[in-house]
């Protein structure tokens, strides 16, 4: 089995080559591309060494790249890091919270990521036209509907974020997610856990009666129990920027610097230490990891110290969730897993082509929702329902190229009051 990763100059490929050569998926061949041959050229050696029986190699072309693969990466970061920092400064500028992937930061992400994905997907629609494309690229909710609307290759979504919360509900439960089903539903980075069944019992009440096991249920200082009682559904973190988007902004001002900053920092170190060659590159690398998690959400959130990591947080991350999902398409398995996917009249109130979130039914011939969620629960429907909007005029104006397009899309965006704002984003992110 052939695999290609399509931003293979990223901080998390080696991280991804590892989870999936260590399986038993019968990978022989791993192509590498990237457009910022100085990147590869250091990550392409770090990833080599977690290859084990495979073999990696670099392409200079995304055709050679993706020519006979049976599962194709997309992980791009268009204009670097550097650019993501600079879309959070802009908008902390102007009082929006900064943020890679809602907000204007986020909003900016989409309309430079969009139109190199999609080209990247009809380059595999017609060099590997069997091939699955695991899109980690973010904005991911957008950059999969724009592939999915814009292409014929097939292409499923990929996050992390609702199983790390999946496990932390688990384990404030004391059962083992394994044994769980988790109603979910919303959108990337904006979705609720409705409720837990273990043996066909709903959990929930459980915890909407024990406050304490609440206010530990997050790494991060996110929501108060109180609330969470009150909603009686539990958030992604991320819901935390629409929730509490005054506090964001404060902590992230007062703080001086964004987490894009912070991760860039971090990069150039990793690279530097690299380069210089000084220590065994695994065990830079193994620390490079540590430091990016402990300072996850930290700034945003206004925590005092990094944030402990979980003991179950290795059942978690994007390269298990990639693993789960090519084994699941490789052995045709019908595990359950949580993927972008268009929405076909699961979720009530969205379009069919809408891509939303949900727990999928993953086999052979691809992904479908597990279950109907139906209407959304009153208290946060109008919210998915405008983010969608938000996110369908973001795919246009990102293919089209058109500002007049760009500026309505950012102005039905709930974290932007005006439109008035909206416009003067759109010149001043774009400018950038």
């Amino acid at each position: 089995m052939k695999l290609t990763i399509i931003g293979g100059g990223g901080v998390r490929v080696p991280l991804l080559v590892n989870g999936l050569v260590q399986s038993d998926l019968p990978i022989d061949d791993i192509a590498l591309y990237d457009t910022d041959r100085e990147r590869l050229a250091a990550i392409a050696p770090l990833a080599g060494q977690f290859a084990g029986r495979a073999r990696l190699r670099v392409e200079s072309t995304v055709e050679g790249a993706v020519e006979g693969a049976a599962f194709v990466f997309t992980s791009i970061r268009a204009g670097g890091i550097e650019r993501r920092a600079r879309d959070e400064q802009i908008s902390l500028a102007h009082g929006v919270v900064g943020q890679e992937t809602v907000g204007p930061a986020g909003f900016a992400m989409a309309l430079r990521t969009v139109p190199p994905v999609v080209e990247y997907a009809r380059v595999i629609a017609r060099r590997a036209p069997a091939a699955w494309i695991i899109n980690f690229t973010n904005p991911v909710g957008i950059v999969t509907q724009a592939v999915a609307e814009s292409t014929d290759a097939r292409i499923l979504g990929i996050c992390d974020t609702p199983t790390e919360l999946f496990e932390e509900i688990a384990h404030a439960l004391d059962v083992p997610s394994a044994e769980c089903r988790f109603d979910y539903f919303g959108l990337n980075h904006l979705g609720w856990v409705r409720e837990v069944y273990h043996g066909g019992r709903p959990l929930l009440d459980r915890l909407w009666s024990e406050p304490e096991k609440l206010a530990r249920l997050y790494r991060a200082p996110l929501f108060e129990a109180a609330w969470l009682q009150s909603l009686r559904l539990l958030p992604t973190e991320y819901v935390y920027y629409y929730v509490r988007s005054a506090d964001a902004v404060a902590n992230l001002s007062r703080a001086g610097q964004s987490r894009g900053a912070v991760i860039e920092q971090l990069n150039t170190q990793l690279f530097a230490d690299l380069k210089n060659g000084a220590d065994d590159p695994v065990r830079i690398y193994e620390r490079y990891l540590a430091a990016r998690d402990a300072g996850y959400m930290q700034i945003e959130s206004g925590a005092d110290a990094p944030l402990t990591r979980s003991p179950w947080a290795d059942l978690t991350g994007y390269d298990k969730i990639a693993l789960q999902t090519v084994r699941a398409i490789h052995f045709n398995t019908g595990a359950t897993i949580p993927l972008n996917v268009a929405n076909r009249g699961t979720i009530d109130g969205l379009e069919a082509g809408d891509v939303i979130e949900v727990p999928c039914i993953v086999g052979a011939h691809g992904a479908r929702a597990a279950m109907s969620v139906g209407p959304m629960p009153a208290a946060v429907a109008d919210l998915v329902v405008q983010v969608k909007d938000y996110e369908r005029r973001t795919v246009r104006a990102a293919t089209t190229g058109d500002r007049a397009l760009a500026v309505d899309a950012l102005a039905r965006n709930p974290l932007v009051p005006s439109r008035e704002l909206a416009s003067t984003l759109v010149i001043a992110l774009l400018t950038a």
